[in-house]
């Protein structure tokens, strides 16, 4: 089951295109480590940069890198404008929650999310992965559901994807 706004979330996605879901990209972590550095370079500040998703849990996904910077929520504006000056205009913002931006690196598309640190949205992305990294069968399942979603439309996909992650919460707020 999905939540309100998970529901208008999914409602705003194409529902005319199909999902391509890939093999592990084994260089992907090379092609992150490249771009994480060229992004501290261009911004001049030591900032944490993450990996995350699928390619981080080393399974198939959708072929793109998910690449995270979290930041204090007092430091979200300042980063926006700065990280807007090197990848351009954000491609959807959600004020002082999150801000995404995409650029392709050696023939890999990356989304890049500015994530304030504090926000549901960063650390639910955490405390999922802990849950799959420390439960190889809901990893397992998880890989499962992506490779299921293979041809499904955007919305589709992400209804299940989004459906899935909501049932390892209830898991997690059982234990």
């Amino acid at each position: 089951m999905l939540t309100p706004e998970q529901e208008k979330w999914i409602n705003h996605l194409p529902d005319d295109n199909a999902i391509a879901i890939l093999p592990y990209e084994p260089r992907a972590r090379e092609i992150f480590s490249r771009l994480a550095k060229w992004i501290r370079s261009e911004i001049k500040e030591n900032i944490k940069i993450e990996l995350r998703g699928s390619t981080r849990l080393g399974i198939l996904g959708q072929g793109e890198l998910d690449i995270y910077i979290p930041v204090a929520p007092e430091s979200f504006d300042h980063m926006l404008g700065r990280i807007e000056k090197i990848l351009g205009a954000a491609g959807s913002i959600y004020p002082l929650r999150r801000a995404r931006f995409v650029r392709y690196s050696e023939g890999t598309k990356a989304e890049i999310f500015l994530i304030n640190e504090d926000s549901d949205d960063w650390t639910g992305c955490l405390e999922f992965e802990g849950y799959l990294e420390t439960h190889p069968e809901a990893l397992a399942a998880y890989e499962k559901m992506k490779l299921g979603g293979n041809g499904l439309s955007t919305r589709r996909y992400y209804r299940r994807k989004n459906e899935f992650i909501n049932d390892i919460f209830a898991k997690i707020a059982a234990e």
